[in-house]
């Protein structure tokens, strides 16, 4: 499965950081939410990959699509008291989302709040895609088994005008074709 790399991400956060400092971005995100807004995407991740994230944010919203992060529009939720409070927001936010992207990356598999998500979306509405993070090009994706059942967004999908969900190489939809039928959608054996 093709991946995108950090160093991609990176290099997108980079560019628009060099305009306006990493905090002038989240005050303006913060500034801008609204609770009852309508989101695209629900970017399901780790934490530790905050500029990667930064980056794929930007790359998502490069192609229309309005992105939920927590510690971008949730300031204030404490990640250390976490409570079920926590929980609760987190749910209220996804409700308000039409899909969930899981960015997969090498933190991924030590975080406990990314599973949780990742079902607690698919439960509800089931539009999931994976993204794979990667070090490097050379460097193939193998996830948890249960990603497997989930189409993916590839580096070179992101580089296209439409953003496109994969089933498998030859087998995609746009990014709205796909947020309209994910259930359909998914990988089968």
């Amino acid at each position: 499965m093709p991946t995108i790399t950090e160093d991609r991400a990176r290099s997108r956060a980079r560019r628009v950081t060099t305009y306006k400092s990493a905090p002038t971005i989240l005050n303006e995100a913060t500034r801008d939410f609204n609770s009852s807004k309508t989101y695209d995407v629900f970017l399901c991740h780790s934490t530790k990959d905050a500029e990667v994230v930064l980056g794929i944010k930007l790359i998502l919203e490069d192609h229309g699509r309005s992105v939920y992060i927590d510690w971008i529009e949730d300031p204030n939720l404490d990640r250390t008291n976490v409570t079920p409070g926590t929980a609760e927001t987190l749910r209220k936010r996804m409700l308000r989302c039409l899909s969930l992207v899981y960015v997969h990356s090498g933190n991924s598999e030590a975080s406990k709040w990314m599973p949780w998500e990742l079902g607690y979306f698919d439960g509800y509405k089931g539009a999931v895609a994976i993204l794979p993070v990667t070090k490097n090009e050379e460097t193939s994706f193998y996830g948890q088994e249960y990603l497997g059942i989930y189409p993916w967004i590839d580096e070179s999908a992101l580089s296209l005008k439409e953003l496109r969900v994969h089933r498998s190489t030859s087998d995609y939809k746009s990014f709205r074709e796909w947020a309209g039928s994910a259930q359909a959608f998914r990988k089968t054996a």
